[in-house]
């Protein structure tokens, strides 16, 4: 029974909520394990110990505070989307407080790193014109890799320098971007796409074979670059993401206006990056003051 009701949480999420397919995916993770967890140690999905137990249980495990922060907030909406069914009569979740979280800053790369990154493809080879282009427009717009692999042409528009993508929740929002970016699209464009979409593809980023480009290739064309350009950090696509909301921060944009192009639902989830901005002044306050 516990298995058929995680069918229709995520059939919910899938068809009302309109979570990402990544997201669903993780959802799942996230219920089978507990789900696995109380087959094992025999306790009932309303039992009062049930969520307690799990969490003890993911601490035990070596889970960090994050992660069992996570999973019980997915277990939160798991028993809510239960009770609001008529499933269950108790929900475990009510008396559990969430597990204290340090802040973790997240990685970000210096402007000249940036600029070392990017200039890393050779643009004189089809492909490379094509990932300086990739690289160039993730950094100009902050977009999710799941979004920047997932744009069709027809989502940009190069002459007035903007995309439309579909961000967590299925919600549009338009970003705009820069002439340096946009001037790579359009070398792109012209020169590269026709040449590897041996077939009609829609989607702006293809691979040699013409087929949309995977998250997975794109993650190891930035490890690639990033080696070639000796930095040591540890990089991802959404080290960029970071990397734009922070140098934004940093030259003087607003909190609002960042939240609105990273296409965050609450601008709590972008508070992150003032941390981040404050650390810089530090450092720079630190390395230029007589007293410091």
């Amino acid at each position: 029974m516990p298995v058929r009701w995680a069918d229709l949480f995520l059939d919910y999420l899938l068809l009302e909520r309109g979570l990402a397919e990544n997201t669903l995916r993780a959802y799942r993770r996230d219920l089978d394990d507990y789900l696995s967890f109380l087959t094992r140690t025999g306790l009932g999905l309303e039992a009062g110990e049930a969520v307690p137990s799990y969490l003890r249980d993911l601490q035990a495990r070596g889970c960090a505070p994050a992660t069992r922060a996570r999973r019980l907030s997915c277990l939160r909406r798991f028993y809510r989307f239960l009770a609001s069914e008529g499933l269950v009569e108790a929900d475990p979740t009510a008396a559990v407080p969430s597990p204290r979280r340090g802040l973790k800053l997240p990685q970000v790369l210096t402007v000249a790193e940036v600029d070392r990154l990017l200039s890393q493809p050779r643009t004189s080879t089809p492909t490379g014109l094509r990932d300086r282009a990739m690289l160039e427009l993730l950094y100009a717009t902050g977009l999710r890799v799941s979004e920047l692999v997932e744009l069709k042409v027809a989502d940009v528009n190069v002459t007035q320098g903007y995309v439309r993508c579909l961000g967590k929740g299925r919600r549009e929002r338009v970003v705009p971007f820069g002439s340096v970016a946009a001037r790579y699209l359009r070398a792109y464009l012209t020169e590269v796409r026709p040449r590897l979409v041996g077939r009609r593809s829609p989607y702006l980023f293809v691979n040699r074979r013409g087929r949309p480009l995977s998250r997975q290739a794109l993650w190891k064309l930035i490890k690639k670059y990033a080696r070639l350009a000796g930095i040591v950090k540890t990089i991802s696509p959404h080290v960029l993401r970071h990397s734009f909301a922070t140098h934004l921060l940093e030259n003087g944009a607003d909190l609002r206006t960042v939240q609105e192009l990273l296409g965050h639902a609450d601008i709590s989830t972008t508070q992150i990056y003032t941390h981040v901005s404050a650390a810089h002044l530090r450092e720079v306050y630190a390395r230029a003051h007589p007293r410091a």
